[in-house]
């Protein structure tokens, strides 16, 4: 909060009356609301602009000249946990980039440790030197039919609600319990009522759409046609381009985003690793691609920035402008998004701001208690006749899943791959030792010729889902995520051949951004070797036991019709 002290030097300091605390000299500022760029100082006191169109004095200057200024970026909706470093390295990997807000889920901590783990990220929120804000976990586990390490219900988040970091409810997955008023659902969304509540629905429309919309929801990062954000916006939702590691969808919905639809529109990047943002940048790697897509620059920067704080409600940031936070970002060019400085809270993000920081102790080591399999854990019992078993179809970019069916060779009366059709099996092994279940059936899209790979980051209950080509190998890989703890590993040959190790709930390394960047690297390689055609093979792994996004997934209790919302029986 601000004191009388501080706002008086800020507003002597906005007339010029004494020296700023920082001032950017001869900067080119954009200007989100009509397009203008404007040839400026901008002086900031404390963590706020308190001057621009003037020329200003500071205490520390910033040499702008040639460079433009833009608010700083905000990313509208991911999940810390899929950079699989720390809220503290996340924070060190991407503010360079100039996210200086990110609005995040811990649903994937939350999923297996449960209120520790929402805790353990809101005491990191306090640290970080980007503003890092949480919604709730409001779906955990995300169904009824899958074995999750926790449960949370309204009487667990409500502790949470009025945490100055907390801005309200996170993305309500369970869509089908929405539109059924089941009565858990309808506890957390009453609570909620007049406070921001995020939305999850994927291909949702017509009616239902507007049955999900009347419980109060307003915002949607799931659109992955133009035609489903039109009619999204239409209906009143803020639409959130999402283009993460493995969710691709900015290609399909830029052409909406215009001077008309700007400020209903955000940028998101959901799950994104540590090796693409290294390789592809974070938003202004979004910003860079919409820009060169054709869209309005300066609507394109409003709606990083201006329209994301409105539409979380965030009303002191997203413009710079005398009274608003000093988030800026210092860019060499406009349409390339080249990133040079980046100023958060009015602090020049350097080494020396990440240093300043307090440690959090991590939470939910061991938290890997799957038992031990074998090759035989994986057969899956032949079926009769020509009958055909369902196969799950992965597309590249895309965490929506087709329903495929094949007639499969049996051997010794089991089903088995056929690698000439690109199927092979997937498991997926409950490992928070509560019943032991094995989940069993088949995939395409992989590519995968030899081998297996085995993830504990599984979305959205994180048991072990394991994909191969071979039995053996399945084992290998999963028993090795036993021994260490959670991670990703591929084995081939009886033996594994990459790992990286996230023994943090099974989810996040204890390593340092680039050393994980360099891990991921290895892993990717080695995925490749076995003749994998993915281009994010991992995180395209964690999503095939996520039973909220159609069409067919897999649990730990076997394959799972999401159109249905219900088991298929073996």
């Amino acid at each position: 909060m601000t004191d009388a002290a501080t706002l008086t030097r800020m507003i002597k300091a906005g007339q010029g009356q004494e020296p700023a605390d920082l001032v950017i000299r001869d900067v080119r500022m954009l200007d989100v609301v009509t397009g203008a760029i404007s040839e400026t100082d901008i002086a900031i006191v404390a963590d706020r602009i308190v001057g621009t169109h003037g020329r200003y004095q500071g205490q520390t200057e910033i040499d702008g000249r040639g460079r433009f200024c833009v608010p700083g970026f905000i990313d509208t909706h991911l999940h810390v946990e899929s950079s699989l470093v720390t809220p503290l390295e996340f924070d060190r990997c991407v503010l360079p980039h100039g996210v200086t807000t990110a609005i995040c889920d811990p649903h994937e901590i939350a999923n297996v440790l449960g209120a520790a783990g929402i805790r353990y990220f809101l005491d990191c929120a306090e640290q970080t030197a980007m503003d890092l804000r949480v919604n709730l976990s409001s779906c955990v586990p995300a169904t009824a039919f899958e074995t999750a390490g926790a449960e949370l219900l309204i009487d667990d988040l409500l502790p949470f609600a009025d945490h100055p970091k907390v801005i309200g409810l996170a993305e309500f997955m369970n869509f089908p319990g929405v539109l059924a008023a089941a009565p858990d659902v309808i506890a957390k969304l009453v609570a909620f009522q007049g406070k921001h509540i995020d939305g999850h629905a994927p291909l949702l429309r017509g009616m239902a759409l507007n049955g999900y919309l009347a419980a109060g929801i307003r915002t949607d990062h799931e659109a992955t046609t133009a035609a489903e954000a039109r009619e999204k916006l239409a209906k009143g939702m803020v639409v959130l381009i999402r283009e993460g590691s493995v969710s691709k969808d900015l290609a399909a919905l830029a052409e909406v985003l215009d001077e008309n639809s700007s400020a209903f529109m955000a940028l998101c990047t959901d799950d994104r690793n540590p090796l693409d943002i290294a390789e592809e940048g974070h938003l202004d790697g979004l910003i860079r691609m919409l820009i060169a897509r054709g869209r309005p620059l300066h609507h394109v920067y409003r709606a990083a920035s201006w329209s994301a704080a409105r539409a979380f409600g965030l009303h002191d940031r997203g413009l710079v402008a005398p009274g608003w936070r000093a988030d800026l970002v210092l860019v060499d060019d406009l349409e390339a998004c080249s990133v040079s400085d980046v100023v958060s809270a009015g602090r020049l993000v350097s080494d020396a701001l990440f240093e300043a920081r307090g440690t959090v102790s991590p939470v939910g080591y061991g938290s890997v208690k799957a038992n031990e399999v074998t090759a035989e854990s994986f057969a899956i019992s032949g079926r009769r006749g020509n009958q055909e078993s369902p196969v799950i179809g992965v597309t590249a970019g895309l965490i929506i899943t087709r329903h495929e069916r094949a007639i499969l060779p049996v051997e010794d009366g089991n089903s088995v791959p056929d690698l000439a059709r690109d199927i092979v099996k997937v498991a997926v092994v409950e490992r928070h030792g509560k019943n032991g279940n094995i989940g069993r059936g088949f995939v395409t899209g992989f590519g995968l010729k030899r081998g297996a790979i085995a993830s504990s980051v599984g979305h959205d209950s994180h048991n072990i889902t394991v994909i191969g080509a071979d039995d053996s190998d399945m084992a290998v890989a999963v028993n090795r995520l036993r021994k260490t703890g959670g991670g990703f590993v591929v084995a081939a040959d009886g033996r594994v051949v990459a790992e990286l190790t996230l023994p943090i709930a099974g989810l996040i390394s204890d390593l340092p951004f680039d050393a994980v960047r360099g891990e991921l690297h290895h892993l990717r390689e080695a995925a490749y070797g076995l003749g994998c055609t993915l281009p994010e093979p991992f995180l395209q792994i964690a999503f095939l036991p996520l039973p909220v996004i159609p069409h067919l997934k897999i649990t730990d209790r076997g394959m799972f019709d999401v159109d249905r919302f219900e088991l298929i029986p073996d």
